[in-house]
């Protein structure tokens, strides 16, 4: 018989089982406390591991509970599955244009979903090795299998079938992330359909495939079947794809998603589901004309919420709403003995932003003032994300609009890639980088790139921006010819070209006629 975490993680292969094996072992026997722990942290997601880990690495007693699976949703239906079928995807999109690069592929070439989705868990299994309940126990770490609720001012109780105990805690982190959102659409429960926890598990390729929602899941993915070769229509409420993004930014990813035969109805009202003899039926107005489509799968990608219940909130005085458990910027709970971290407490809802939000946790609950050390807070953190669509949208800091609202007053400017010499070459010019500079000085307060390797080429923005350098260092530093990241630097060439001003060159002409005189 298997529980609900173990039919998440369909088919029962060798590589699923060697997954289950390091993330929810059934073997587990829960350890007997010894003593009131520094700090007790429940979920084992990103933001749960690297507090945990940290903390028993600085010699604190740790207890890490998780009542599902080790490595949370980014390692078990997240952003490496994900990122496995994007990457499969590409090379299935790459072999279909090969003839532009001179290679004639010949009739009769094969196309096996089921390899690629092997693939992915293959990997998926290697990779968590590292999340493994076994590995955290080697490093200190008391790790507790079951599910977690507070049940007294310092004590948190544990059932689950490797055995139930009660642990005390100094201090507590709730790290219990979020999952999916379903939206309340008639006739959806009834058809049925998938979400980021059971679509990594399919084996066929579904031929047609209804999407909702355009934000960054919805986008990668609906992008990632139709290169598999699924009929996808993507479905959104609002206006285009990815509502929080430049809009000519994503323009850009929604005209190379209609390129890979993604056919988007935004703007889409009264949606409804049904389940035929040919499928699931959906029925929407997009842009004032009526659709009726079939698909043979829906996946739900329309946000997500917190998974606050079941957690004894209340009994400890943990307040929290809609969005999750509310933090001041400490990351320190209604109750200043428990801590949060992760997708249960943040809007940004990326793995990087846990692990970053961990190490808050950690210098905030277990090396407070009294040890000489400064609060570290939320607000210090120069966040980055991107969508791993292609081609890729990547940010940093703020936007224009945030800028102005802000009160700061912003130039812009952006480079297109179709003036880099390799993205040219590369064949990959549609896109392009933009750098919002606080005027009157050289100070980054955010940039936008669009590009096929956005997500690596915004670093040297973040960096930039959490050391408190400026646009000249980037001007002034050499990048090597040829490169995509070439058009960072030119982007804030505009920038010192727009600041040589008439005046300075009219000092610099007086200057070298004088030279020329002596």
């Amino acid at each position: 018989m298997r529980g609900r975490d173990e039919s998440l993680m369909l088919p029962d292969d060798e590589y699923n089982r060697l997954l289950l094996d390091n993330v929810h072992p059934s073997t587990w026997v829960n350890p007997d406390p010894t003593g009131r722990y520094n700090i007790v942290v429940i979920g084992a997601g990103t933001a749960g591991l690297i507090t945990a880990i940290v903390a028993a690495g600085l010699g604190a007693t740790v207890a890490l509970i998780e009542r599902r699976l080790m490595g949370g949703d980014c390692l078990n239906v997240g952003c490496v599955p994900s990122k496995g079928l994007i990457r499969a995807a590409r090379a299935w999109s790459d072999l279909k244009q090969a003839e532009e690069f001179g290679l004639h592929v010949p009739p009769g070439v094969t196309y096996d979903f089921g390899a690629v989705m092997a693939r992915m868990r293959r990997l998926r299994a290697r990779i968590s090795q590292n999340d493994s309940a076994h590995r955290y126990q080697s490093l200190g770490v008391d790790v507790y299998i079951g599910a977690a609720r507070f049940v007294g001012a310092e004590t948190v109780e544990i059932v689950g079938s490797a055995g139930n105990r009660t642990v005390t805690f100094a201090k507590a982190a709730i790290c219990t992330g979020a999952r999916a959102s379903i939206p309340p659409i008639p006739g959806l429960s009834e058809a049925g359909y998938l979400t980021n926890e059971t679509v990594f598990s399919l084996t066929e390729l579904p031929p047609r495939l209804a999407v909702i929602g355009a934000g960054p899941v919805g986008c990668e993915l609906a992008q990632a079947f139709a290169r598999f070769g699924s009929q996808v229509y993507l479905i959104e409420a609002l206006h285009g794809i990815m509502p929080h993004e430049d809009r000519d930014a994503a323009q850009i990813v929604q005209e190379a998603m209609a390129c890979d035969g993604v056919q988007l109805l935004c703007c889409g009202n009264d949606l409804t589901v049904s389940k035929t003899e040919g499928g699931k039926r959906l029925t929407v107005e997009s842009h004032g004309q009526q659709y009726d489509v079939t698909v043979d799968e829906i996946l739900v990608g329309a946000g997500r919420v917190p998974n606050v219940e079941g957690l004894g909130l209340e009994l400890v005085g943990v307040d929290y709403d809609k969005t999750g458990v509310t933090v001041n910027g400490r990351l320190q709970t209604s109750n200043p003995r428990i801590f949060a971290a992760g997708d249960i407490c943040s809007r940004y809802k990326f793995t990087h932003a846990a692990d970053a939000m961990a190490q808050i946790v950690i210098q905030n609950a277990l090396f407070p003032h009294p040890f000489g050390l400064a609060y570290a807070n939320v607000d210090s953190l120069v966040m980055s994300w991107c969508t791993f669509t292609e081609p890729e949208i990547a940010h940093v800091g703020l936007y224009e609009a945030e800028a102005k609202a802000k009160g700061l007053e912003v130039e812009t400017y952006t480079v297109k890639l179709d003036e880099v010499d390799r993205a040219i070459l590369d064949g990959e010019e549609e896109g392009f980088a933009r750098v919002h500079i606080q005027k009157g000085s050289d100070r980054i307060l955010g940039a936008t790139i669009v590009a096929a390797h956005a997500g690596d080429m915004i670093n040297e923005f973040s960096v930039l921006m959490r050391a408190g350098g400026g646009a000249k260092v980037i001007a002034g530093t050499i990048h090597p010819y040829p490169t995509q990241a070439e058009v960072n630097k030119r982007v804030v060439n505009l920038w010192r070209k727009a600041h040589f001003t008439p005046r300075t060159k009219a000092l610099l002409v007086k200057l070298f006629a004088w030279l020329r005189r002596g």
